[in-house]
């Protein structure tokens, strides 16, 4: 069978350099017997180091002429080479209830959403890695302080030890994107529970980043009774890139507190 073409409706852009698919597929080296669900494998560049590297190997791929590519030149996935939008699958049901390893060489119009999706199951997969676009890769890595820190940032490192490991350059793609590429390998930490409200959390992460520019006394004012007044804790006066994981759960609890104590008047 002929090779792929790449489409760029599906943000595809095939790795052409053996090498770094295989440092790559290294980043799960210390999970050996844990399942690996790799997303995009595309004409299976990475699909092929990680079954030499002994492997329980599960693909998810949208790109019908690719998946024809795969189920003719990768026999030993066969009942394992999966047709459909890894965004809108139920993983605990794809991956049979087991814990399960993610990597992939994501699409760069999807990475962000993929990330999303790794956290709704996030007590199944002990480390997701990969290559996406740099900027995204340095944002989800980046910390306080970084112009670039936001609000996957924090949802992602409340959950997961996430290190930028390598860059990659345009050059050995088909074709070649326009920026480019980092590896990233995100493993799960001991957090089992934030010690708040979660949901509450999440809202003021998103509802903080949205107005970035504005201290939090301002962005947040909207997640707050209009009877209650912000007290002098030096917080309100921050702005959200100044905050870690652990100083946005204790604000998640103090605005709980204060709409709590609201109720109760």
């Amino acid at each position: 069978m002929q090779k792929v073409k790449p489409k760029k409706a599906l943000g595809q852009h095939f790795l052409t350099d053996k090498s770094v698919a295989e440092r790559i597929a290294s980043t799960l080296d210390m999970y050996k017997g844990v399942p690996v669900l790799e997303v995009g494998p595309g004409m299976g560049v990475l699909t092929e180091y990680l079954i030499d590297g002994g492997h329980d190997v599960t693909v998810v791929e949208i790109d019908k002429e690719s998946v024809d590519y795969l189920n003719e030149n990768f026999p030993e996935l066969k009942g394992r080479i999966v047709d459909g939008d890894f965004l809108q699958m139920d993983l605990s049901v794809l991956m049979g209830g087991r814990k399960f390893c993610v990597i992939g060489n994501y699409p760069y119009n999807i990475s962000s959403q993929i990330f999303f999706k790794v956290l709704d199951y996030k007590d199944s997969i002990p480390c997701c890695s990969g290559m996406l676009q740099k900027e995204v890769a340095e944002r989800l890595a980046a910390g306080p302080g970084s112009k670039v820190y936001g609000i996957l940032s924090v949802l992602l490192q409340a959950w997961y030890d996430v290190e930028y490991l390598f860059t990659v350059d345009e050059h050995v793609f088909n074709p070649p994107p326009k920026v480019k590429s980092g590896v990233i390998r995100c493993t799960r930490n001991s957090v089992t529970s934030l010690g708040c409200d979660e949901r509450l959390f999440k809202t003021v992460v998103k509802t903080s980043f949205g107005q970035r520019r504005k201290t939090l006394r301002n962005s947040l004012r909207g997640l707050l009774p209009p009877s209650v007044a912000v007290d002098e804790d030096p917080v309100w006066a921050m702005r959200p890139e100044q905050l870690g994981v652990d100083r946005f759960v204790e604000l998640t609890k103090k605005i709980a507190a204060m709409r709590d104590g609201s109720m109760c008047r």
